[in-house]
């Protein structure tokens, strides 16, 4: 009888200060777009499960909001506890920060990763923007001083150079035991949530700086038909000033977001979509705990 090769799998939390590419990486590693990638922090705002899994080995990221610490809002404190508490919840912890970059809040996450006791690999990301490459090994030095990292791996999440590094040296550490997803499944999330991420990601790249903190996304009806999907959406703003920007001057604006948003959507569900938006005024809702459940953005018991 032959020998049943043991299986590992595990969870790894992506954590890491607002915007330094940790939702592209999940994407990529993944080999999907599961979730929003702007050029704004705070992005993300919901613990996402992307899953890789390689011959015996299942790799479950844990992709976490930005943390950062300086930002007050009841939805960036929300945000944080969320990233915080995956750390607990992780088998690995994999600390994504800038290539030649290590601020206070690198610092704080760092102190929070030794408090939860969890093994930690360190990603260097966007190697490909450091234009002196003998500064980073003096860089890599500096960081392997300062905590026990089962390794560390400089990467570009952009170009996707060594990503199969970091997702072998992951693979290296996961723990014995079965798997906890079918090897096809890519993550734990539904096609709405996607829908709504993609419609996001829309906002956020069309919209100023002031009005993508104060804008969210909630699918309220979805109908499948023979060869075609209608989606019908409602983005929430905090003011009439945001919705008159989301809309835009004769509804410009929010037909350029429902078009680039229906596209991505066409592309990633491989069938014709029909998108409908509406843009609705509920003051307050990112100070709300209500709203914020109801969006799914839910402040960990």
């Amino acid at each position: 009888m032959s020998e049943v090769q043991e299986t590992h799998c595990g969870l790894v939390a992506l954590v890491g200060r607002p915007n330094v590419g940790k939702t592209t990486l999940l994407n990529r590693m993944v080999g999907e777009k599961l979730a929003a990638i702007t050029r704004k922090p705070h992005t993300t705002r919901n613990r996402i499960l992307g899953i890789v899994t390689r011959g015996r080995d299942q790799t479950v990221l844990i992709d976490t909001p930005g943390i950062d610490p300086e930002r007050s809002r009841l939805m960036n404190r929300v945000l944080n506890r969320t990233a915080v508490q995956a750390l607990g919840d992780a088998d690995i912890v994999c600390f994504i920060i800038e290539a030649g970059r290590f601020e206070a809040g690198d610092a704080f996450i760092l102190e929070a990763i030794r408090a939860a006791a969890r093994p930690a690999v360190l990603v260097v990301n966007k190697v490909d923007r450091v234009a002196d490459k003998s500064t980073l090994l003096p860089f890599l030095e500096a960081r392997a001083g300062e905590f026990d990292y089962l390794g560390i791996v400089p990467l570009s999440g952009k170009t996707g150079k060594n990503l199969e590094g970091l997702i072998d040296e992951l693979r290296g550490h996961l723990p014995a035991g079965p798997f906890l997803y079918d090897p096809e499944q890519l993550s734990d999330r539904p096609e709405r949530f996607r829908a709504e991420e993609m419609i996001r990601e829309a906002l956020l790249e069309r919209l100023g700086q002031e009005v993508p903190y104060a804008v969210a996304v909630r699918v309220e009806d979805w109908e499948d038909r023979p060869g075609i999907t209608h989606i019908d959406a409602l983005i929430l703003v905090e003011r009439d000033s945001q919705k008159g920007i989301v809309i835009g001057k004769g509804g410009q604006m929010l037909k350029r977001i429902g078009q680039a948003a229906r596209e991505q959507l066409e592309t990633l569900l491989g069938r014709k979509i029909m998108l409908r938006l509406t843009v609705r005024v509920e003051e307050g809702w990112s100070q709300s705990n209500r709203a914020l459940r109801e969006l799914g953005i839910e402040e960990p018991r």
